[in-house]
């Protein structure tokens, strides 16, 4: 039987806004399969976002959404974690969102460990206001802000989420659709922090511009270029340029969760409070 996608949008609000070849779609599809493989019920579901592309997905799901301001998507999960703190927070947001004007707000989710999941979609480009360059625009490549060449070093997501306190990193692609699927499954139910980079294709803001004729030939880039870690971890040096790991990049279990740990203080203070000690 066909998965019914229909009992998770949103009456009245497709077709979406995304451009022709744009892989949102696919990666929409992907989380949504996600959810509905751990029996989630929808109420117990918050999506926030902030500004761009992949920030217009939460409006098409029938879940608890909130949309918010450019870069401050973290911020306002984290205070709906803390208020709900029985809800499954799903934080969607782009690689400009995240890691440009989010990115202070980024390194801080990461290092308290509250239990979020952060699915970041990088595109490599502005792809809502005019195909400007990013932080993770790649050495070299164009956009409109860039049309001689990108001349900035580009962030590693996986390893900046990392360095930062993420308990749980992954990287998937919109090309490698059931690997993605699993890859959302496991952050979700990982208990902490969890980042997962989804590498998508924008064909209009930034394939035009780095001779990728059509999306399909970004799609074919995902195939040649992503290879699963542990296959990564063995290759020789030289044969890993031009190629990136995949897969669960990073997890660490029993790590204090924020907010466990901020609600455990208030009862301690509680009860020292009782007791009449100072």
């Amino acid at each position: 039987m066909a998965f019914d996608y229909q009992r998770y949008i949103r009456g009245g609000k497709l077709p979406h806004i995304w451009c022709p070849g744009c892989t949102y779609g696919t990666v929409f599809k992907s989380l949504l399969r996600a959810i509905d493989a751990q029996k989630l019920d929808r109420n117990d579901i918050a999506m926030v976002s902030g500004i761009g592309c992949a920030s217009r997905l939460p409006g098409y799901v029938d879940f608890n959404t909130l949309h918010t301001a450019h870069g401050r998507a973290l911020v306002f999960a984290t205070g709906l974690k803390m208020a709900k703190p029985d809800k499954h927070v799903l934080v969607v947001s782009g690689d400009g969102d995240a890691t440009a004007i989010g990115g202070n707000h980024f390194i801080h989710a990461c290092r308290r460990n509250i239990d979020m999941t952060l699915l970041v979609f990088n595109n490599y480009t502005y792809g809502m206001t005019g195909g400007q360059y990013s932080p993770t625009t790649p050495y070299g490549l164009s956009a409109s802000t860039m049309p001689y060449g990108n001349v900035d070093f580009a962030f590693d997501i996986p390893s900046l989420a990392r360095g930062a306190g993420a308990t749980f990193v992954a990287r998937g692609t919109a090309y490698h659709v059931p690997a993605l699927d699993r890859l959302i499954v496991a952050a979700m139910r990982h208990k902490g922090f969890s980042v997962v980079e989804i590498m998508n294709a924008c064909p209009t803001a930034f394939g035009k511009r780095n001779k990728f004729k059509s999306p399909t030939d970004l799609l074919l880039w995902m195939k040649e270029s992503f290879v699963p870690v542990e296959a990564f971890e063995k290759l020789p040096p030289e044969k890993t340029q031009g190629k990136l790991p995949m897969g669960i990049l990073h997890s660490r279990e029993g790590a204090p969760e924020f907010c466990e740990a901020y609600f455990a203080m208030v009862e301690r203070l509680k009860e020292k409070e009782g007791t009449g000690k100072p």
